[in-house]
């Protein structure tokens, strides 16, 4: 695990292109220190005799048989739409 001093967090903020002021990198600096040290006490923990799991509560699937159904046809799904043309949906262009 890398030491605090190793690990920068004006450094870090400059590749990630965020502005900090010299206050709030002392302060995240400090906090990284805090979250590292807690860390390196949880290596500490005896976890040999702990089963692994992916899961903290059990996981299990909940989806229901795929039965044919009816559903709307093209004139009706459109029926609502603000804008249409060639049975489509007209939208807004979201790409520059």
């Amino acid at each position: 695990m890398a030491k605090t001093a190793d690990l920068d967090v004006a450094y870090v903020a400059k590749l990630a292109r965020i502005n900090l002021t010299e206050a709030e990198t002392q302060l995240f600096q400090k906090q990284l220190g805090s979250v590292l040290e807690y860390v390196e006490k949880l290596r500490g923990v005896d976890v040999s005799q702990v089963e692994a799991s992916a899961h903290a509560v059990p996981m299990f699937d909940v989806f229901r048989e795929d039965e044919p159904r009816d559903w709307f046809t093209a004139k009706e799904a459109l029926s609502n739409a603000p804008r249409q043309a060639n049975n489509l949906f007209i939208v807004t262009k979201v790409i520059e």
